[in-house]
């Protein structure tokens, strides 16, 4: 009987048979599937649990020391040119199918309750079903080339479900400006996969590593060519996983449905890029540089996302831009050398973000039953408070989930960022000094967030502010009409995952203690055993009680400002401040530049190209027409039929030839 390991393969392959079924049925009897809601939620959510049993059988299998496992097949050959095909399964592997299958199953259970009065609900299940199994492909994925076609497929479906509203102009420009941003990453991804294959002949990760070494070495590839290949590749998941500057993407996909945003923001799409630059550690550990370069990056990212998410008004999107700052620390920890660490964190951020995400679809969903189903109103925490008392399981999990982000102990987060902060400190000091800073902002801005949803007296029914805002947004408030209806907790299928994901929030960061990190034995036991042995309380206490301590005055300062109501931000900062304020207001204006440079840039060449087009190209075109009908016209009037007159045109033609060369034979004067 074959190990779960050796029946991998069926991992993607289950929730895309799923997918394959319903979507058939929608293209062939679209109003008969819209109508099987439960049967075929049912369906999808079989096949990705499925799929998550086998991921958990692999797991266990891996802990227990079972060998990886790849199983690969010629998908192309030509000459001495061969295209192996297949999966692999190694402990990372089997981390990230548990982590992916684990928050997927979880959200379609949400999206049951979520989408059920969504006509699109049967579409919905589908892309995630579609989206689920892309994901689970790449991460099995055994070579550059296989992860590269599972990524543009995560690409398309992402595009399919940010998009997922296509009637509301929002969703639908969110959709398209993911859409580029990320070919921009993916096209210098593509060009550093061909590059590298130039340089190495090799696809596989050991592969292209050893291959580039033996170049630089023999002397057949240049030092600067093989940085520049390292750093196209690099491009993929700056996209990929929102780093500075391409990150502008991901707080607009928060026009999706809330699921989405769970799902995509939180384990799976932005985590494709921090998986890929695991994988590729081999190779970016031979170029300092390189490894320099990622880490700024992200450092840069990490300080960026904390600071716009101070200034947020929307829920979703000052959880976006949260999610943006982690990223940011994985990165860095990917650039400091230590990718054990930046997974554990990716693993540790995926539980108490999809629960803080999933939480705050649970508090717009019940906002749009007083206020309307306008995004700009539910998701305005000048409209919310004192929603604890209404959504106590919603409430709870939410602020679980905002101790762990802020790394207070024993939570996950206080484990895995503490991690990171530590390997920065010990390879780049001022980074280390600039994540130290941004923890504070974190747990300022994650309780600014609860302290304005969950508690105070609730805002919902202020009409002067629902007016101002959707002024303010373009709107006409005379077209809104409030539904007035009452604010309650959401049904068992919402709040079961929030409850399920509070588990792992607390307790999964105990297996990456440092005097005894299980996750680190698991993906890379020399490096645990190191850890164990140079752990260190004295080295470990000052670090560790300095992020706990700037955490817990970033905590204070928000208890005071909005919960105490004993400091006034807008006044001390806002109104002192007034340029750093717009500045963070307006997202560093970095949307303002791209629309500048890029948008509009493009749309001046686009319009110059085509008056080229026009001019040039279609006046050679018409130029050419023109002739060829002048001339047919000139030359039917000697097209008599007459032999007669056939014959004196030729004999005119001769008679003129001999002149001619009579003309230019002649004799010389």
């Amino acid at each position: 009987m074959p190990s779960a390991a050796e029946l991998a393969w069926l991992i993607p392959v289950l929730p895309l048979a799923g997918a394959v079924i319903t979507g058939l049925g929608l293209i062939s009897f679209n109003r008969t599937i819209n109508r099987l809601r439960k049967p075929v939620a049912l369906l999808l959510i079989s096949c990705v649990g499925a799929a998550a049993v086998l991921s958990y059988a692999i797991l266990a299998g891996q802990l227990a020391g079972a060998p990886p496992v790849e199983s690969l097949f010629v998908w192309a050959s030509a000459g001495n040119f061969v295209l192996p095909m297949g999966f692999v399964v190694d402990p990372l592997a089997a981390v990230m199918l548990s982590l992916v299958t684990t928050i997927a199953l979880l959200v379609m259970v949400y999206s049951h309750g979520y989408m059920a009065h969504d006509k699109g609900y049967v579409r919905f299940f589908t892309y995630l079903a579609l989206f689920s199994s892309s994901m689970l492909g790449l991460i099995i994925s055994p070579n550059l080339l296989e992860i590269y076609v599972f990524w543009e497929l995560v690409g398309m479906c992402s595009y399919l479900l940010v998009g997922f509203w296509y009637d509301r102009d929002g969703a639908a420009h969110a959709a398209q400006k993911a859409f580029v941003v990320n070919r921009v990453g993916d096209f210098g991804l593509l060009l550093g996969i061909l590059g590298l294959f130039w340089a190495t002949g090799s696809f596989d990760f050991q592969g292209i590593a050893d291959g580039l070494r033996d170049g630089l070495s023999s002397g057949a590839v240049a030092p600067w060519a093989a940085l520049l290949l390292c750093l196209l590749v690099f491009l993929g998941p700056m996209a990929k996983s929102a780093q500075f500057p391409l990150h502008v993407w991901l707080p607009d996909a928060m026009e999706g449905p809330t699921p989405i945003s769970a799902l995509i923001h939180a384990a799976t799409m932005v985590a494709a890029g921090v998986f890929l630059v695991a994988r590729l550690d081999p190779l970016y550990s031979q170029f300092p540089i390189v490894q320099t370069v990622i880490a700024v990056v992200g450092t840069i990212t990490c300080f960026l996302g904390a600071s716009i998410a101070l200034t947020q008004m929307d829920l979703k999107k000052g959880l976006a831009y949260s999610t943006v700052s982690q990223l940011g620390y994985i990165m860095l920890a990917m650039g400091c050398g230590a990718p054990v660490a930046g997974l554990f964190h990716l693993v540790t951020h995926a539980f108490f973000k999809a629960m803080l995400f999933l939480g705050s679809g649970s508090v717009i969903h019940a906002m749009e039953e007083v206020v309307g189903h306008e995004p700009v109103l539910a998701q305005d925490m000048r409209l919310m408070g004192g929603l604890r008392q209404k959504m106590p399981v919603t409430a709870i999990t939410f602020f679980i989930g905002c101790i762990a982000i802020s790394g207070i102990p024993p939570l996950a987060g206080f484990w895995s960022k503490d991690e990171i902060l530590g390997q920065a400190f010990n390879s780049f000091p001022v980074l280390w000094l600039v994540g130290f800073l941004t923890a504070g902002m974190t747990a300022f801005y994650m309780f600014r967030l609860y302290f304005l949803t969950f508690e105070g007296e609730f805002r919902g029914n202020d009409t002067a502010m629902q007016a101002q805002l959707l002024t303010a947004s373009g709107k006409d408030p005379g077209d809104h009409h409030a539904l007035g209806g009452s604010v309650h907790e959401s049904t068992w299928p919402m709040a079961a995952p929030l409850a399920v994901l509070a588990v792992p929030s607390v307790l999964v960061g105990l297996l990456g203690t440092p005097w005894n990190s299980r996750f680190a034995g698991l993906l890379n036991p020399e490096e645990a055993m190191e850890m164990a042995e140079h752990f260190s309380w004295n080295e470990f206490l000052p670090l560790a009680g300095a992020s706990v301590a700037i955490s817990v005055v970033g905590i204070t300062l928000a208890v005071l400002a909005y919960a105490l109501h004993r400091i006034d931000l807008g006044v001390l900062v806002a109104g002192r401040f007034p340029s750093i304020n717009a500045f963070l207001t307006n997202k560093w204006y970095l949307d303002a530049i791209n629309e500048k440079l890029f948008v509009r840039g493009s749309r001046k060449l686009a319009r110059e190209v085509l008056e080229v087009d026009a001019k040039v190209v279609d006046g050679v075109v018409n130029l050419t027409g023109l002739l060829t009908l002048g001339s047919g016209e000139g030359l039917k009037y000697l097209e008599t039929g007459r032999a007669q007159f056939y014959a004196l045109i030729v004999f005119a033609g001769v008679i003129g030839l001999v002149v001619l060369f009579g003309v230019i034979g002649g004799p010389t004067a």
